[in-house]
């Protein structure tokens, strides 16, 4: 699993919560590192910020959906965007699932799993 997030103390919860449920976590808070590891490294599934320095989290969709070794892994975005066109544009970039903050985390780590079991 690949997390990307900017901010320290989602990153944490996150790292955390999914690594109790027995998830190989990598983390990155940057859009172009995100690539590079999942390029390095395909994970499993990626939990995506939208607003991130340098590369935001669409574009980072749009780039892992057009490489071969990420096309089909799932991709949640979590995010304060939560306007309507902004959870439109995710789906059409790809996203499965568009979660908004603040959010439950036992409820996005069961999210991800059953994402992961879908594609498995």
């Amino acid at each position: 699993m690949l997390l990307v997030e900017d901010e320290p103390v989602i990153l944490r919860l996150l790292q955390v919560n999914f690594r109790l449920e027995g998830f190989q976590v990598d983390a990155c808070s940057r859009g172009e590192e995100a690539l590079r590891r999942a390029e390095a490294n395909p994970p499993d599934a990626v939990i995506l910020d939208v607003l991130l320095p340098g590369m935001n989290g669409f574009e980072v969709c749009e780039r892992l959906r057009e490489r071969p070794a990420t096309a089909s892994v799932p991709i949640v975005m979590v995010t304060a965007q939560a306007q309507d066109e902004d959870r439109a544009r995710g789906y059409a970039l790809g996203v499965q699932e568009y979660v908004t903050k603040p959010f439950e985390p036992a409820e996005l780590v069961a999210t991800v799993r059953g994402l992961i079991d879908a594609a498995g």
